[in-house]
């Protein structure tokens, strides 16, 4: 297919444009032949006419795909040519922020002048180990495929860093020799990749400056070689300089800065030792002030000088010569400040003491003036005199800056020097990885000698470029025997040869600087006359005749010959040097000595390569009156030579190619300048790798990707099982011209714009299935709409109808209805006015009946009434009389009753007024309201009886008023009565009428007290309703308290419970990152262990055979193995460097001392790790429990008790080894006799040795007495003694036992002392420790009554506030509780008692089978004659498995067979299967609690020692077999577990069977041995982890993310020549199977071995944070991996491995929650990102996610297909705002290696130890039960 053909309507192509290089467009009609102007219309909606060129007739280029916009590889696009290259690095910098992009072997990386997150030591750990191209572009991508191809082809490498000044290359080739170090590390603990690094500030401080372009641009060339030795580790370096600028030293531009090493000076100026450099301002500087920039921004420069000067300690540049290298640099400052004055045209002169001269003399320390002179003279010889002649000022000052620049330069160089001397290795190097930071293709407005040069390089540089892309073309097609045809390529080898040829420019200028006069414009002429119209790259400018024009391959530059030859020949005056020479200031006499030293500063190395090395240090300067020839060499002709040897290097090795772009002149971050980009492609050759690339077949795909690719374009006929032939019979159909492609072994090749015609085929053929598609959904959406809406219909229809009906059926209704309605209302006004009516007749009747019985009523009322009055009239007669005579009693009664009231009104109101009377009414006001409610109710009572006593007086008035009556009336009728009864009746009415007042005055008094007392019930009333009203308030107030008080202890609840949980997890943070912190020195204390191991066998394997005669003793063993015993320990590790010194003193005195520096680092990570523990101890117990005050005053007085046990524990060990030792003697020495008679018991030997045992035993009781005495009494008085005085008494002591020379003497001085101290101390003690009794006594008695004291105040004060009933029950309650806690005292005590009593129960049983074994030795040792009578009767076999005890004896000598048999060569698979799980551990638990039950220490310290040791070797040798490791975890918690289930401590004895209980250890506390046994547990867990890691990491990737889990759901794209693993499953790719069998065949393992399942957990757990952690980490690394089908193959996967947690039952293991990055990051791949309320949805769902790694998923986000979109930048800056407030890590990675904190919860065993069976093929057989 012609190329023509894709020109179509919409096609989109590029044009070329002035501002922006190269602009888009959309065709709007075909293309056909012969067309001159094509239709286009622009981006902008600008439609216009291209003018197609009508010679060449070439066409605008195509644009390619959005798809393959922002490829990782520029070789991936469709159509390869400058504006897609450009338009592809845009992209990918500006709106992805990715600055590094691969062209073929060149990496492409853009400055973006921003620091960005992308160099950490995680991101280098995530590129380690990967193919170049399976992560996204990268140096750290470049630095790993160097480093594998060095190690894979045993070749050495090359990465060549170029580009212009300001690009970034320092930085690059700095991060390259980063990742070396990092990845590496060193062969030795030197640290030489520190000091590699640590050569970069140093030499940047000095050969780096500040120009218009960079802030820190180098101004010299470097090749740093890094060599590795046969493990490929770093062991040293080597650097080599080229084409320093010496003339910056002196000059420096508007806007430029000198090297930066002065200014630091001057910015330290103040600095104590800098004072007699006698610096200032670097204002106040001819050399630093001519730029007028001193200032960097962002930069302190006196922060930068402590960096050079602690990069020259780590480099081995002390202090003196770090002042020798400032005081030089301060002397060429002071230099550079050196006026003159003229005296005449041709002389000049120096002020006389002048200060900037004179202060440089000083510092130079030559003398004042000779300097002087010669800074004005010069001497000149000829073949027979010598002449000094003046020379002028301008000549002087020129002369005194070629000194400077020559000082600078010689300096310069010996720091290179004493860097590669720093950076040398005594080690052989076996290959080198060199790092070329050179200088890019220059040129500016005026271009010199230094251009020149750095031009020079480049074009050599190019050529070697091109050749070897070349060569890699020449070699793919070989390999895949394709035809090869040649392809043309720019060679720039004559501008090579115009340059360095013969009669080239670098031989011109040579020739014209040996001339006596030659000068630059003759040189010009030269130039002119031998190359101007000879060579059509020399050319001369129009307009001046002191300048030529050289077309390189970039460009053309136009070069001034102005300088040339100066600087060509470098001429610096001997005179000066020879004063110099003879300065009294060293360093500097050695910077100016014999020009072959100088010139070979590092020939010392052994590298092979001291030519090149000789020629990069320092460039030779010529010197006019030297004699040497090799002087006379010019700067151009070691440069030449030099950089020969250079090119020499690079073909010896393999390249790597980074091209540096400087994307603005600005240094603005992230902004990107299209012409200036375009230029530094052009140069630096990228372009170049395009077109070399495009000539031939540019686009490959291997078979199995081109079928993935394009099977939618075959049919299932086509298809066949070879994927080969398959591929051949598509290609031959849809491809007519077959030049267009060729089939190789593995690929296909296409040529330019073959793969963009497959791709329209490809989108063509989906673009019909998608219309295809959309149509059948579309149908079948209107015809499910359609039968919805018919549907709709009908029941519309049928809901109206019914609602017709029932309407109709409503209005029947209501008809009806109305109807009734009439009858009724008719019928009711008929009946309404029938009942009017008859109701109106019967009221009518009613009145009338009612009127005449009222008259009635009337008339006898009246009647009625009149008899009343008859008989009231003649009642009150009657009463009146009686009244007069009641009235005469009633008053008597009320005189006296007003006489007591009057009384009792007195005493009331004195009560009232008194003080007294308030309180008790206001103390007991409820009670006062009562009483005076029962007064008022006791006086109503009594006005009640008052008034009955009336009625009562009135009526007996009334009977005696009718008896008077009656009798006057007989009086009357009698006459002789009347007289008698007149004068009565006066009488009786005068008496009537003195009641009748009295009557009157008794009710005025009586209403006067009703008024009283009803005055006085209102003011009751109103007190009474006023205090209710107050206590209402209290009542109120009360409420309202104790709400505010309920509300405030709910709030401080809340708060305490918040505040608690807080507390909780912050000390569970706090608890595992102190675990992690740990276990992660556990972990580095373990390597270090190793390394110690491995040293130490080294060393052994280094040292000499021992003398004859010495045969080393288990000591060394033991003191290997003594970092776990008690005691002793440190004596021992010193002990074994002091052993090992003297035979490796002679043979590796540096791994010598080496050895003892690991010596100390080993004890220094003891302590700390001693000191963590107790730390993370502390901890736990702070989090899990709180201690009573009680039990925080008992800790001293136990601890001094613990002390003096420990120290009694000790003693009896250190007596019992001896006791035993010696009676092991007695014991040989017994049975070396012959005789039997002489070993009888009853034998005077026998009895002697009996004897001597007694008073040795008794002996021993003595010393151990003493002994204790003395200790204790040492460490209660350890404070009160004064070192001072201890050490005075013991140097009186040494001198008077050194005075004493006889032993006698000395032995009965020290017998004497001895029984005073013990008597005094015997005294002293005993009076201490009753005084101290007491004293602790009378403190616990005191502080019992203070706490009782304070609890009886507080019962009786709560006592107080209750009532009587709750006082009497919270007293029985209190004596109730005391009694109980008396009771539960006296429990704990008999407890106790009864643990004492068995522990010497225990006791006295291993004594008295100690005396059965004494007992059966000796009936061993009578004669065979003595018991051969004796019948031998058979052990009782069922007796003895009765009492078997669950214990296993060994002999000691046994014990490493036992640790072999069962640990060393034990085969975890057979165990695991065949026998019960931790048997091993079981076997050895067994044999301690036999050691422990003899009482042996020694015995339990060596096996478990052994144990140990046993132990590591297997996993030291086998530590990276997993069924190894799992089974020795599995059975060191089973050991630690039985160690804590049978250690007699009651948090674990709850958990056993008394039968358990009964094993339990009786003599030993192996609480110390547990915590080395955890330690140890954990170091196996951080073993295993790492296993599984190893096992798992070449899975990850390929399982997770690249195997296609569901098939056909991402396509593939198109690749470039860094190829990616593919995604197409074949024999070798590994699968998510693969990873789910891995786990299952993990999960077995640990299962069958007997792993506790928690800790089962912890590793699913950590396995899969591993998993997550790497999946991940590659994800935000791979750019092709970020689309929608991909997110879901991750979510697919995910779900597989849940499945798997739920089928294992450990969802509740925390596996999951470790995938949750990794979930959303899946998610975040698949959400739409488009809105606002989708940036809300992302922000809320990516919680486990960081801020950083959100913006890098959707940076990366790459559309699989045209129908995909891009994320947008402005959503992505959404993104950004509503993260800015997260406070997360700006970490991008997660980091994999992270381990998290192990523990092993307690398990207690089920399985009886009796039950236990050994088997045979342990090989244990010397094991007995016990």
């Amino acid at each position: 297919m012609a190329v023509s053909e894709l020109y179509t309507k919409y096609a989109r192509v590029w044009i070329p444009d002035p501002e922006e290089v190269w602009k888009s467009a959309e065709l709007l009609k075909d293309y056909k032949q012969g067309d001159k102007v094509i239709q286009l219309r622009l981006e902008e909606g600008k439609e216009l006419e291209y003018c197609l060129d009508p010679k060449t007739k070439e066409l605008p280029p195509l644009r390619n795909p959005d798809i393959l916009v922002g490829e990782n590889d520029l070789t991936a696009l469709s159509y390869l040519h400058e504006p897609a290259v450009l338009h592809n690095l845009k992209v990918r910098f500006i709106d992805s922020k990715l600055i590094y992009t691969y062209c073929g072997i060149v990496l492409v990386a853009i400055n973006p002048y921003e620091q960005l997150p992308i160099y950490g030591e995680d991101i280098i750990n995530a590129y380690s180990g990967q193919n170049m191209g399976d992560m996204d572009p990268h140096i750290f991508a470049v630095a790993e495929e160097a480093y594998k191809q060095m190690a894979r082809d045993e070749r050495n490498q090359s990465i060549i860093v170029s580009g212009e000044s300001g690009a970034g290359k320092t930085v690059s080739a700095k991060y390259a020799m980063r990742y070396f170090a990092t990845v590496s590390g060193s062969a030795s603990e030197a640290n030489v990749e520190e000091k590699v690094l640590a050569s970069n500030p140093i030499m940047e401080s000095i050969g780096n400056a500040k120009t218009t372009r960079n802030d820190n641009s180098s101004r010299f060339g470097k090749y740093i070689e890094i060599g590795f030795d046969k493990r490929y580790r770093i062991i040293g370096a080597n650097m080599r300089t080229y084409l320093l600028e010496k003339s910056r030293v002196v000059f420096q531009a508007e806007e430029e800065r000198n090297y930066h090493i002065f200014y630091q000076l001057c910015a330290s100026a103040a600095l104590p030792e800098f004072k007699t450099l006698r610096l200032g301002n670097a204002n106040y500087f001819h050399y630093t002030k001519q730029g007028g920039s001193p200032v960097i921004d962002g930069i302190d420069d006196a922060k930068e000088m402590v960096h050079t000067r602690q990069a020259c300690n780590l480099l081995g540049i002390n202090d003196s010569h770090q002042m020798g290298i400032f005081r030089i640099l301060a002397g060429i400052l002071h230099l550079g400040n050196v006026g003159f004055t003229s005296r005449d045209a041709d002389s000049c002169t120096i002020p006389h003491k002048h200060e900037p001269l004179t202060i440089f003399c000083d510092l130079m320390g030559v003398e004042y003036q000779e300097m002087s002179h010669w800074l004005c003279h010069r001497k000149l010889a000829t073949a027979s005199e010598t002449y000094i002649k003046p020379i002028s000022k301008l000549q002087a000052i020129n002369a005194r800056d070629a000194l400077a620049k020559h000082i600078y330069a010689k300096l310069f160089n010996w720091i290179v020097d004493h860097v590669n001397k720093a950076l040398h290795s005594t080690v052989k190097q076996h290959s080198f990885i060199g790092v070329l930071d050179i200088y890019g293709f220059e040129t500016f407005e005026i271009n010199s000698f230094e251009q020149f040069c750095i031009n020079y390089a480049n074009e050599k540089l190019q050529q070697q470029f091109n050749m070897h892309v070349f060569k890699l073309e020449q070699e793919e097609y070989m390999k895949e025997q394709i035809p090869w045809t040649l392809i043309d390529f720019y060679d720039n080898q004559p501008c090579i040869n115009l340059i360095e040829a013969k009669l080239g420019i670098l031989d011109l200028l040579d020739e014209e600087c040996k001339m006596p006069k030659g000068s630059d414009d003759s040189w010009a002429q030269k130039l002119y006359n031998t190359h101007l119209k000879k060579c059509a790259l020399f050319e001369k400018p129009r307009m001046s005749n002191k300048a030529f024009i050289i077309q390189h391959f970039a460009d053309k530059v136009e070069y001034q010959c102005e300088g040339f030859l100066e600087k060509n020949k470098d001429t610096v005056y001997e005179e000066q040097i020879k004063v110099l020479k003879s300065s009294k200031f060293k360093m500097l006499s050695e910077l100016f000595q014999d020009e072959e030293k100088a010139l070979s500063p590092t020939s010392a190395t052994p590298s092979g390569r001291t030519l090149l090395s000789r020629t990069a240090v320092k460039p030779a300067k010529a010197k006019p009156g030297q004699a040497s020839k090799e002087h006379k060499k010019t700067v151009g002709h070691q440069f030449r030579n030099s950089l020969h040897l250079l090119m020499e290097t690079l073909n010896a090795t393999t390249p790597h190619y980074v091209r540096c772009i400087k994307p603005n002149d600005f240094k603005f971050p992230f902004t990107f300048d299209e012409k200036r980009a375009v230029q530094q492609l052009r140069a630096c050759g990228v372009l170049e790798t395009i077109r070399i690339s495009a000539a031939g077949f540019p686009s490959r795909w291997t078979y199995q990707e081109f079928f993935s690719r394009y099977r939618v374009l075959m049919k299932q006929k086509d298809v066949l099982s070879d994927r080969k032939q398959t591929c051949k019979n598509l290609l031959e159909k849809l491809i007519l011209d077959k030049d267009k492609y060729q089939f190789g072994k593995t690929k296909i090749f296409f040529r330019a714009g073959q793969v963009a015609y497959l791709e329209k085929i490809r989108a063509d053929k989906l673009r019909v299935a998608c219309i295809r598609i959309q149509k059948t959904i579309r149908g079948w959406l209107m015809r499910k709409k359609y039968l919805r809406m018919r549907k709709a219909a009908i029941t519309i229809q049928r809901y109206v109808r019914g609602y017709q009906a029932r309407c109709y059926a409503k209005f029947l209704r209501r008809t009806r209805a109305a109807i009734l309605i009439q009858k009724f209302q008719r019928m009711y006004v008929v009946r309404k006015r029938y009942h009017l009516m008859r109701a109106a007749t019967i009221v009518l009747q009613s009145l009338l009946r009612g009127y005449i019985a009222r008259n009635k009523y009337q008339r006898m009322l009246r009647e009625h009434k009149a008899i009343i009055i008859q008989k009231h009239v003649r009642g009150w007669l009657a009463r009146v009389r009686y009244h007069r005579s009641l009235k005469a009693i009633v008053y008597l009664q009320c005189c006296y009753r007003r006489m007591m009231a009057k009384r009792e009104l007195k005493k009331l109101k004195i009560e009232a007024r008194s003080v007294e009377r308030y309180k008790k009414l206001n103390i007991g006001m409820e009670n006062k309201i009562m009483q005076l409610q029962r007064k008022v109710d006791e006086q109503n009572k009594d006005y009640k009886s008052l008034l009955e006593k009336l009625t009562n007086l009135e009526t007996t008035y009334n009977t005696e008023t009718e008896k008077l009556r009656g009798d006057v009336e007989r009086l009357r009728m009698s006459e002789e009565e009347a007289k008698n009864a007149t004068n009565r009746v006066n009488m009786l009415q005068e008496e009537i009428t003195k009641l009748r007042k009295e009557l009157h005055k008794t009710q005025s008094e009586k209403k006067t007290i009703e008024e009283w007392a009803d005055k006085y019930k209102q003011e009751t009333e109103q007190l009474v309703s006023e205090l209710k009203e107050q206590n209402t308030s209290l009542k109120k107030e009360k409420e309202e308290l104790n709400r505010r008080i309920h509300d405030q202890a709910k709030e401080m609840t809340e708060t305490m419970e918040k505040k608690l949980i807080e507390e909780t997890k912050q000390l569970e943070l706090d608890l595992n990152d102190e675990r992690l912190r740990y276990q992660n020195l556990l972990n580095e204390f373990s390597r270090l262990e190793e390394r110690y191991e491995d040293l130490k066998d080294e060393v052994n394997l280094m040292v000499s055979i021992p003398k004859p005669g010495h045969k080393r003793t288990d000591s060394t063993h033991s003191s290997n193995e003594s970092e776990y015993t008690f005691s002793s320990e440190i004596t021992e590790t010193e002990d074994l460097p002091l052993r090992m010194e003297e035979p490796s003193e002679k043979k590796a005195p540096l791994d010598m001392s080496l050895f003892l520096k690991l010596q100390k680092r080993v004890t220094e990570l003891e302590q700390e790790k001693q000191s963590l523990q107790d730390e993370l101890d502390r901890k736990e117990e702070q989090a899990l429990r709180t201690k009573t005050r009680e039990e925080e005053e008992r800790p001293p007085v136990r601890g001094a008790e613990l002390e003096y046990e420990s120290l009694k524990r000790q003693e009896l060990e250190s007596e019992n080894k001896k006791l035993k030792n010696e009676l092991n003697e007695l014991q040989k020495a017994l049975l070396e006799k012959s005789s039997p008679v002489v070993t009888a018991p009853g034998a005077p030997a026998y009895r002697v040795l009996l004897d001597q045992l007694t008073s040795v035993s008794e002996e021993l009781d003595v010393r151990k007495e003493e002994v204790l005495i003395l200790r204790s009494q040492l460490v209660s008085q350890k404070e009160a003694i004064q070192p001072k005085n201890t050490m005075t008494d013991s140097t009186i002591l040494l001198e008077d036992v050194q005075k004493m020379k006889d032993k006698g003497e000395i032995a009965q001085a020290y017998i004497g002392l001895k029984e005073t101290n013990r008597l005094l101390e015997s005294q002293l003690q005993s009076q201490k420790k009753s005084h101290d009794n007491e004293l602790e006594a009378l403190r616990g008695e005191i502080q019992s009554l203070k706490e009782e004291n304070n609890r009886q105040q507080q019962l009786l004060a709560q006592n107080l506030q209750l009532p009587p009933e709750a006082r009497i029950e919270a007293s029985l309650q209190h004596e109730i509780t005391r009694l109980t806690n008396e009771n539960l005292d006296l429990m704990e005590q008999l407890e106790k008692q009864d643990k004492t009593v068995r522990k010497l129960k225990k006791q006295l049983k291993v004594f008295a089978k100690k005396i059965g074994e004494l007992e059966v030795g000796q009936m061993e040792n009578i004669s065979p004659g003595q018991i051969i009578d004796e019948p031998i009767r058979p052990v009782n076999i069922p007796r003895k498995e009765k009492d078997f005890q669950g214990m296993l004896e060994y002999k000691k000598d046994d014990e490493p067979k036992l640790v072999k048999n069962l640990i060393l060569d034990l085969k975890p698979r057979g165990v695991a299967v065949n026998l019960i799980p931790g048997l091993p551990a079981y076997i050895l638990f067994m044999c301690v609690r036999h050691a422990d039950y003899l009482n042996d220490d020694q015995k339990v310290r060596s096996l478990l020692t052994s144990t140990i040791n046993g132990i590591k070797k297997v996993l030291k040798k086998r530590g990276d077999d997993f069924e190894t490791v799992s089974f020795w975890l599995s059975n060191t918690c089973r050991f630690l577990h039985c160690l804590k289930q049978y250690s007699g401590e009651e948090g674990f004895m709850k958990h056993n069977t008394p039968r358990q209980n009964e094993h339990c250890l009786t003599n030993f506390d192996l609480a110390e041995y547990r915590q080395v046994l955890s330690d140890l547990a954990i170091q196996i867990y951080q073993q295993l982890v790492r296993v599984l890691e190893n096992i798992l990491q070449p899975m990850i990737v390929s399982g997770m993310l690249e195997h296609e889990t569901i098939q056909g759901v991402s396509g593939v794209k198109p690749p470039g020549l860094r190829k990616r693993t593919s995604s197409i499953a074949d024999e070798g790719t590994y699968t998510l199977d693969s990873i789910i069998r891995q786990l299952n065949t993990f999960h077995s393992v640990m299962c069958q071995h007997g792993m506790d399942p928690e800790l089962i957990k912890q590793v699913v757990k950590q396995t899969f944070y591993i998993t997550g952690a790497v999946t991940l980490n590659n994800l935000l690394l791979r750019k092709d991996m970020c689309s929608w089908s991909k997110g879901m193959q991750i979510r697919y996967n995910v779900s597989q491995l849940e499945e798997w947690l739920r089928d294992k039952n450990l969802m509740n293991s925390g596996a999951k929650e470790t995938l949750e990055p990794l979930i959303q990051a899946a998610q975040l791949l698949q959400v739409k990102k488009k809105t606002d309320e989708d940036a809300e949805a992302i922000c809320s769902m990516c919680n486990a996610l960081t801020t950083a790694q959100i913006v890098k998923v959707l940076n990366l986000y790459t559309p699989v297909n045209e129908f995909e979109e891009r994320v947008s930048i402005s959503f992505i800056r959404t993104i950004q705002m509503r993260l800015r407030d997260r406070k997360d890590s700006p970490q991008l990675l997660m980091d994999a290696k992270h381990i998290f904190p192990v523990t092993f919860p307690f398990n207690p065993s089920s399985l009886a130890l009796e039950t236990i069976q050994i088997p045979a093929s342990l090989g244990l057989a010397f094991i007995s039960r016990v």
